[in-house]
């Protein structure tokens, strides 16, 4: 049998479907668009596409994401710290500390030996230090968001972006550009002030290597390195970072079938 994950987040759905050994042999990522139960539905069923397998070859489902609630067929619904939890520490077996970068929260999670959480600090009350944040940015500068990265590498004097509201952030960048401020200076402090905002919640929970980051962000260079710096150590960053949360559900949902059969 096979077992399957589908973490439904503000801007993407993403599936995983494990085997009996708890190996991935399919995953989607989609867009979350207006209604998390569509996609939610679309992205399992592209999964099983993949993989080459029909609904009832899947055991047990678990969903996980805020939209969680929103996947009628799941078998459990769990949150994203225990799920991203799950997989990160799948991923990366000796992770103790995980960056989650999202579309429309953050949060860091620490992790006992075995991949338990223990604590964790969450941003869930504004897009600030998110993806989302990030995709305002880019398209204020008008700058592709898959460019930010590289941009800023070649900052010469990074520029202090002094408010960390999306909406007041976007102004102070528009009147930056304006300005004729180079465009890589700007992208290197707004990748400084997430940094900073991320590093609060590094502070509260307490940072342990290794450290993992998860969510689209971690896909940004430019802001994996600037996080580096504040750490003071080496971010493991997966293949696919986005499905962390999907994984650990996929995983779990192996673990709930096989405890139910015992």
């Amino acid at each position: 049998m096979h077992y399957a994950g589908i973490d439904i987040g503000s801007l993407s759905a993403d599936t995983v479907i494990v085997d009996e050994q708890g190996k991935m042999v399919a995953y989607s990522i989609l867009p979350t668009g207006a209604n998390s139960m569509v996609s939610g539905e679309k992205c399992f069923n592209e999964t099983l596409e993949k993989a080459g397998l029909a609904k009832q070859d899947i055991a047990y489902i678990v969903a996980t994401g805020y939209g969680r609630i929103s996947v009628p067929f799941a078998d459990k619904a769990i949150t994203e710290i225990t799920c991203h939890g799950r997989g990160a520490y799948a991923l990366f077996p000796n992770t103790r500390t995980i960056i989650d970068i999202g579309g429309q929260d953050s949060k860091v999670i620490k992790l006992e030996n075995g991949g338990k959480v223990i604590d964790f600090a969450m941003n869930d009350k504004c897009a600030a230090g998110t993806g989302r944040f990030l995709e305002v940015m880019a398209r204020a500068m008008e700058v592709k968001l898959q460019d930010m990265g590289p941009l800023s590498f070649q900052a010469k004097n990074k520029i202090e972006i002094s408010s960390m509201c999306t909406v007041f952030a976007e102004s102070e960048v528009i009147s930056l550009v304006a300005q004729a401020q180079p465009k890589e200076d700007i992208i290197a402090g707004i990748h400084a002030a997430i940094c900073s905002r991320v590093g609060g919640m590094i502070d509260r929970v307490g940072l342990v290597p290794e450290v993992t980051m998860t969510g689209g962000v971690a896909k940004n260079t430019g802001m994996v390195a600037s996080l580096e710096k504040r750490t003071g150590v080496k971010i493991n960053i997966p293949e696919e970072p986005q499905i962390a949360g999907a994984l650990g559900a996929a995983l779990i949902a192996r673990e709930r079938a096989q405890q139910e059969k015992e």
